[in-house]
């Protein structure tokens, strides 16, 4: 598969987007952040499955990805290594497979770049930036 070359914007628009993400669910009261974020990263998990290029194998991935979204539920940790396998997925597809978006040949290199950034606020136990996101001790 042919990798299109990388400009700026590829790397940034990511990383902006990423950081937008976390300062609008870090406002979320809990548990709501916890559940919404589990049922996305749940969500993320079937991305690839309608052409992803990999033919049966993609299947391989959601069953996997579906179970650390469940994990999720109870744990941020959970959520942020779903998002890390998301990843993971994402450069194989940026390298081996077909694009997330067929119209942006480096959408899945881009979604790489924001699933890796919003997985290390999960991983960090998704703290609220604000008194209005937090509540109970209980919430990771």
């Amino acid at each position: 598969m042919h990798n299109p070359p990388l400009q700026v914007a590829d790397y940034v628009g990511p990383v902006v987007g990423a950081v937008v993400f976390v300062l609008i669910m870090a406002r979320v009261r809990e548990p709501a952040r916890r559940h919404f974020n589990a049922i996305v990263v749940a969500g993320s998990a079937g991305a690839y499955l309608s052409g992803g290029g990999f033919g049966p194998w993609e299947l391989l991935y959601a069953p996997a990805g579906l179970t650390a979204a469940y994990l999720g539920l109870r744990s941020y940790p959970m959520i942020g290594l779903a998002w890390l396998m998301h990843a993971g997925w994402d450069v194989l597809h940026h390298f081996y497979g077909n694009a997330i978006w067929p119209f942006m040949p480096t959408s899945s290199f881009g979604c790489m770049i924001f699933d890796a950034v919003i997985a290390l606020w999960f991983l960090a136990g998704a703290p609220a930036l604000s008194s209005r996101g937090a509540t109970a001790a209980t919430s990771r």
